[in-house]
């Protein structure tokens, strides 16, 4: 890694670099509803005042997956804002093209479109926020692509193996190579690995004159045995990592000792938790690149609502109460007044000489009443704060050190629950459960995507097209076996149910159930002798078109690519 500023020179990659926007975050809220619109303002204006050749974006720059029309109105006027105009592009694109951006009607990056102007072009992945849906495999960015504003890369299609041909850009005699892998289910990704059915494709001449720079959208951190991807799954040929997905902020650069690359994890550029990797002071990153040196300026955020979070106790405090005093908890809402006003006072002491700072920050006191205590009324004690914090319905937050219990039928999730996916929930729910109640005709892992969809998505008829594709499949799967009685359909249900637990058949059903969840018309029946379905996928690509706009070279040929 360098350790100086490469020089601003024509061999030099200039790229901003920011993930977890989560555009449209509490839009509607009177306080908070501008927050990520105005950081994306910032960045947007920093790319420009910087002059960078290029901005990439990590995954999840929308935080729903169907924004609304004031979202997708405010992004679509802040890119063209700041990255349409008469500027020349200073790097050419050498890739095939047609295979970089194989899911769209416009099959080449924009800058080279004719009919645009564009100055600074942004390139991004998709996250699990806005991840592409429906029987045509569509997302936002793909709205913002097909409009010409932006370039969504790193979409791959299959669900039986997954080939990464990198954007190959070349800038005076710096060749860097561009990977892309939007967000896909941490279990279905680290299964494809173990299986060896990921491949990252290479430039088949120079290779070592290229540097390699990989964007991905996944669990870094391990939230069980196969729900995240650990970083020796990538190849050692890589040069950096861009990680997104993981919101605390933690840009500057990590070497990987075993694989030898680096990476950095820019995190959110908004809070959509209480928790404390979000209290993370908040920053993107400018990237210099020249040959296979780079060197990362860390630019914090200015716009980025201030957060402070604290943990309390109760037992440290026996100088103070004990859940025998009188008073108590009279007692214990003093403390906890006192521990919010130090966090406001030192939240205005940061603010000062921070004109673009919003003024009244988030602020998160987590109360552990674990050993007798008890709690005190969380809405009557915010309304001390409500003119002065920007999340007062919610300061407080209670919880209690799980104590071992033999009996575990009770599992209470509330104090766990922060920060956990639905999908998690569903897992935990029924590895706890006795097997009297366990599912016998859905999969824990189908349940808690159809689940997630209906949460996240809002996608009404998830769970419903669930069970009735899987109850059609299993009826039609017990025909074929002419079983006829009872205990042998309850035996061979089950079986059914476990043979496809874990495999990539349940992978495929989920994302057909899926697709057929966003469909405008629901599906008639399931044939028991056709089980698989096919729909065309449409009209081909647009030609493209055989010149630009007199911004430089920019010829579309493509370099030979071969599996690394």
């Amino acid at each position: 890694m360098s350790s100086e500023n490469t020089l601003d020179d024509e061999d030099t990659f200039k790229i901003l670099i920011a993930t977890d926007i989560h555009l449209g975050y509490l839009e509607k809220d009177a306080i908070r509803g501008n927050d990520s619109y105005n950081t994306l303002d910032e960045i947007l204006k920093c790319a420009k005042t910087n002059e960078v050749d290029f901005i990439l974006l990590g995954g999840d720059l929308f935080h729903e997956n169907k924004p609304s029309r004031r979202c997708l109105h405010n992004c679509i006027t802040m890119l063209r804002k700041y990255c349409m105009g008469d500027t020349p592009i200073q790097f050419d694109i050498v890739s095939d093209q047609t295979v970089n951006f194989n899911t769209s009607k416009f099959p080449w990056v924009n800058y080279q479109d004719e009919n645009l102007n564009i100055s600074i072009p942004a390139f991004s992945i998709h996250g699990n926020h806005d991840d592409p849906t429906g029987a045509e495999g569509l997302c936002a960015l793909d709205l913002l692509s097909a409009s010409g504003l932006l370039n969504h890369f790193g979409h791959s299609q299959s669900v039986e193996s997954i080939e990464i041909s990198p954007i190959l850009m070349q800038k005076g005699n710096t060749k860097l190579a561009l990977f892309g892998l939007g967000s896909i289910p941490d279990e279905r990704l680290y299964r494809m690995f173990v299986n060896n059915q990921v491949t990252m494709l290479r430039p088949k001449e120079d290779q070592d004159e290229w540097f390699n720079l990989f964007a991905i959208h996944q669990n870094r951190s391990k939230h069980g045995p196969t729900n995240y991807i650990p970083e020796q799954f990538l190849d050692d040929f890589l040069d950096l990592v861009v990680w997104g997905h993981e919101h605390e902020c933690l840009i500057t650069p990590s070497r990987n000792e075993q694989q030898l690359f680096y990476v950095i994890q820019p995190g959110s550029s908004v809070a959509t938790s209480l928790s404390p990797g979000e209290a993370t002071k908040k920053h993107i990153g400018l990237l210099r690149v020249k040959g296979r040196k780079m060197n990362l300026q860390k630019i914090p955020l200015k716009t980025v609502r201030q957060f402070f979070i604290q943990d309390v106790v109760l037992g440290d405090y026996p100088d103070l109460f004990t859940p025998d005093t009188p008073q108590v908890t009279k007692k214990v809402e003093n403390l906890c007044y006192a521990k919010v006003t130090e966090m406001l006072e030192e939240a205005e002491r940061e603010r000062l000489g921070c004109p673009l700072t919003p003024e009244k920050p988030l602020i998160r006191l987590r109360v552990d009443y674990s050993g007798g205590f008890d709690t005190f009324h969380t809405s009557r004690f915010s309304q001390k704060f409500v003119e002065r914090v920007a999340n007062p319905k919610d300061i407080i937050h209670f919880l209690r050190r799980r104590e071992q219990k033999e009996d575990n039928k009770g599992l209470t999730l509330a104090n766990s629950a922060e920060g956990l996916r639905v999908e998690d929930l569903v897992k935990q729910y029924f590895a706890a459960t006795e097997q009297t109640v366990q599912l016998s005709l859905l999969t824990e892992h189908g349940m808690g995507k159809a689940l997630q969809e209906f949460v996240d998505k809002d996608e009404k008829d998830a769970i419903e097209e669930l069970i009735t594709y899987q109850l059609e499949k299993t009826q039609c799967h017990l025909q074929a076996r002419a079983v006829t009685t009872e205990q042998d359909i309850d035996t061979e249900v089950r079986r059914f149910r476990d043979s496809k637990k874990n495999t990539t058949e349940e992978d495929n059903e989920i994302k057909e159930v899926s697709n057929d969840a966003h469909e405008p018309e629901p599906l008639s029946g399931l044939m028991c002798d056709t089980l698989d379905l096919d729909s065309d996928g449409g009209s081909g690509p647009s030609a493209a078109p055989t010149r630009g706009r007199g911004r430089g070279g920019r010829g579309r040929g493509a370099a030979r690519i071969r599996p690394g």
